[in-house]
């Protein structure tokens, strides 16, 4: 089976679902291909295919479309039938003209399935897996159904009818296409994160003397670190000595390093950027308590990691963090937007007996031993491809 996977680039160092995936899919005698639009160039794990960048100015179009146009005359019969599709829908010739440029590496492979690995990447692509006689597959995880379609209302909604099957990594991500008019036109698949989890193990002892917080998130507002450190800030004045470190880079870094200071948390909290996989293992080895207050996660691959590692884990409602982690079982769910309510619930997970704290730290490491590790994703993934269901 040829498996076509469309990223807007390829997979970077920290996303280990999209390797492990490609992984998988290989090892069981599938081909994968890859097609984005920034491509590292240590990237090995398949063959990729670049896609043109989507702005074009109306002169330089013109010479890049006779040459495209040019290598699609052995592909004629999948080019005239995409023509047809979008006319039918009332596209312009001249934006089918645009399309067929920046699709035209789509129109040359023989693919079983089109995957696109984020819902965002399908908008205006909709037609492509019926031109060239693919079945059509969708990946929804966080932004692209919790947060895009609030400024682009019915934004899926040519897509609900065409897609053949859809992949959601947690069940309220599946919630949330009920509430963006999907229908059950097309079977949906949850299929989890998972981690290394050979690798996301220790036996180290701690012996801090004062309680370490962690999290390893995207520096953006969507992660909930405001609150984070609202709470902190909160924990502080109440007299509990604690250190909080901070990995990962992203948009709200200045933001989030001005809110630290603001709060008076400026020698309480360390910010140390992007991180590779041994030095976050490293860091999550020495801390106590892992945080992950977000206000938007789809399920968040860090705090499978974290627990991993044997940390007691503190996490929001947002969507799929309470499939993540089981409250009062593997670690504790706190309603998001209430920075008053997490330091509640740190101040009594850190007062629990370590009896208890053991406890809860073995339940969520056998879990995640048992639930979210690699090889079970990629037989699910394997069956998501093989079974017509």
């Amino acid at each position: 089976m040829r498996i076509g996977l469309i990223l807007s680039a390829s997979p970077g160092y920290s996303e280990t679902f999209l390797k492990s995936k490609i992984l998988g899919l290989k090892e069981k005698g599938h081909s994968v291909l890859l097609f984005c639009q920034k491509s590292n160039p240590d990237f090995s794990l398949c063959e990729v295919r670049k896609l043109p960048s989507v702005s074009i100015r109306k002169g330089a179009l013109l010479f890049k479309l006779i040459i495209a146009y040019l290598s699609l005359i052995p592909h004629v019969n999948c080019v005239i039938k995409y023509y047809k599709l979008e006319r039918k829908e009332g596209v312009s010739v001249f934006q089918i003209m645009k399309k067929v440029y920046l699709n035209a590496a789509f129109f040359k492979e023989k693919l079983d399935w089109l995957h696109f690995g984020f819902g965002t990447l399908s908008i205006g692509r909709e037609n492509l897996a019926k031109a060239i006689d693919a079945k059509l597959a969708v990946s929804f995880r966080g932004f692209d159904i919790g947060i895009y379609p609030l400024k682009h209302p019915n934004c899926y909604a040519k897509l609900w009818n065409k897609v053949d099957k859809i992949h959601v990594i947690s069940n309220d991500i599946k919630t949330l296409l009920y509430s963006n008019n999907f229908k059950d036109q097309a079977p949906v698949v949850k299929i989890t994160p998972a981690i290394d989890v050979d690798f996301f193990t220790t036996t180290q002892n701690k012996e801090n003397d004062s309680i370490q917080f962690i999290t390893v998130a995207r520096l953006h507002w969507k992660k909930g670190l405001d609150y984070t450190l609202e709470a902190l800030a909160l924990l502080k004045k109440q007299g509990v000595t604690f250190h909080y470190t901070i990995i990962g880079n992203g948009p709200q870094e200045e933001y989030f390093k001005f809110l630290a200071h603001q709060l008076n948390l400026s020698s309480s909290v360390t910010f140390k950027g992007q991180l590779g996989h041994d030095k976050i293992k490293e860091a999550l080895s020495e801390a106590d308590i892992y945080l992950q207050y977000s206000v938007q996660e789809g399920f968040c691959n860090a705090v499978l990691e974290a627990q991993a590692m044997g940390l007691l884990c503190v996490v929001s409602d947002a969507e799929g963090l309470s499939e993540n982690v089981l409250h009062n079982e593997t670690g504790w769910v706190v309603p998001l937007r209430k920075p008053e309510l997490l330091v509640e619930k740190i101040r009594s997970v850190i007062s629990l007996p370590q009896t208890e704290k053991d406890g809860i730290i073995q339940r969520a490491k056998d879990r995640v031993k048992h639930e979210f590790n690699v090889n079970k994703q990629q037989q699910k993934f394997y069956e998501f491809y093989e079974n017509n269901r």
